[in-house]
């Protein structure tokens, strides 16, 4: 087990009817400025909720982040935010409302000349940003507890993350009826996303991690129960407080303390949106099991722990083929040609797009562009 900080500022509001009790978290002496994508919290009360509790309160508000929440519109969001003085957001709604918002207290505050810089340097060039509150509607991201930020640029078709100790909310509502309309498909994605956060904390090598390699099992395996209860039973209130807080834990950064991580399913799959427009949680659950495959010689023993403890099998093969099953099981395309996407032709867009950039990824630094083209065209 390696070294490690562990930081986590962010407090946790978990519960029936605790929308209620941000209006002790949000300051009444600032202008604040509320967040959300389109009319899904004002159908399913949240919105309501959320005003009733800042009724005391001077709010402004900002409708429209859209799912991968893009540079354009969230520059919008900061010119609402320097006109009428903000001093406080509070992003209502799911992880692309989140990750947008966050952006938001970044570019608010900087002061180069161009604020893509923040996505370009991974968030290294912020200083400060504006305090965020999170009033979470749909799980699955992590970004409630988390510093990071995935922001896309339709000029460019670029979509590019960021991360910074000064995005990390200041609490976050886990309402899990807030989260009952939301649609089978958002419902599904959710599960694959959080499912994926740890595997790509996890599914490395071995690290002399006993106690983290357990935490994370432990979140696959509740996924692995609550993900089929959660689906079958949308109003199901216990399945979906079981996987609203898994998926929190799943990238809060207290799974990846100590360990190598990969996140090149990931990188590769922030390509594919940005090319081609699935849902992040879709274009991982292309996209990991051609990772495995492709590394399965670097991956084959923590495969293998994987297999026998959360699987019941015996090699790392069935471990792949077992995960691979119960995506198609929840209702989750595991193949690009699911999406109409020439697995050739994407491959060839991202190597050369990860060729540009210079990028390498995964746990050891050696999935290269060329890598990347043959894990894509392992998936067609």
């Amino acid at each position: 087990m390696q070294n490690f900080t562990y930081k986590n500022p962010t407090e946790i509001l978990f519960g029936k009817g605790m929308i209620a009790e941000i209006a002790t978290r949000v300051p009444k002496d600032v202008p604040v400025l509320m967040t959300y994508g389109g009319g899904s919290i004002k159908r399913n009360g949240v919105y309501n909720q959320v005003k009733a509790a800042l009724q005391h309160h001077n709010v402004c508000e900002f409708e429209g982040i859209e799912v991968n929440p893009t540079y354009e519109t969230c520059m919008k969001a900061v010119e609402v935010v320097k006109q009428n003085e903000i001093k406080y957001l509070l992003a209502v709604g799911g992880g692309s409302v989140i990750d947008g918002t966050k952006f938001i207290a970044a570019a608010a505050e900087y002061s180069g000349s161009d604020p893509w810089e923040i996505l370009t340097t991974m968030g290294g060039c912020l200083k400060s940003a504006m305090p965020v509150g999170v009033v979470l509607t749909l799980p699955a991201t992590g970004t409630e507890s988390n510093s990071n930020s995935v922001i896309s640029r339709k000029s460019t078709s670029e979509k590019l993350h960021f991360f910074s100790p000064h995005t990390h909310p200041t609490f976050a509502v886990l309402d899990p009826e807030t989260t009952f309309s939301l649609p089978v498909k958002q419902v599904r994605n959710g599960i694959v996303d959080a499912f994926v956060h740890v595997m790509e904390q996890y599914m490395t090598y071995p690290a002399d991690a006993p106690l983290q390699d357990r935490l994370a099992e432990s979140i696959l395996q509740t996924l692995i129960e609550v993900g089929p209860k959660t689906l079958a039973n949308l109003t199901d209130y216990q399945a979906r407080a079981s996987f609203m807080w898994s998926a929190t834990l799943a990238l809060n950064n207290l799974i990846n303390c100590g360990v190598p991580q990969d996140w090149s399913t990931h990188m590769i799959g922030h390509e594919l949106t940005a090319f081609y427009g699935p849902d992040h949680a879709e274009t991982l659950a292309v996209v990991l099991f051609g990772v495995w495959q492709h590394q399965l010689a670097q991956k084959e023993a923590k495969l293998r722990q994987y297999g026998e403890r959360v699987w019941g099998v015996k090699t790392a093969q069935e471990a792949i083929d077992a995960t691979e099953k119960f995506f198609l099981s929840l209702g989750m395309p595991t193949r690009l040609s699911h999406y109409k996407i020439d697995a050739a032709e994407a491959a060839a867009r991202v190597h050369a797009r990860f060729t540009e950039r210079g990028s390498v990824f995964g746990e050891r630094g050696d999935i290269t562009p060329s890598a990347t083209a043959a894990i894509l065209r392992m998936r067609a």
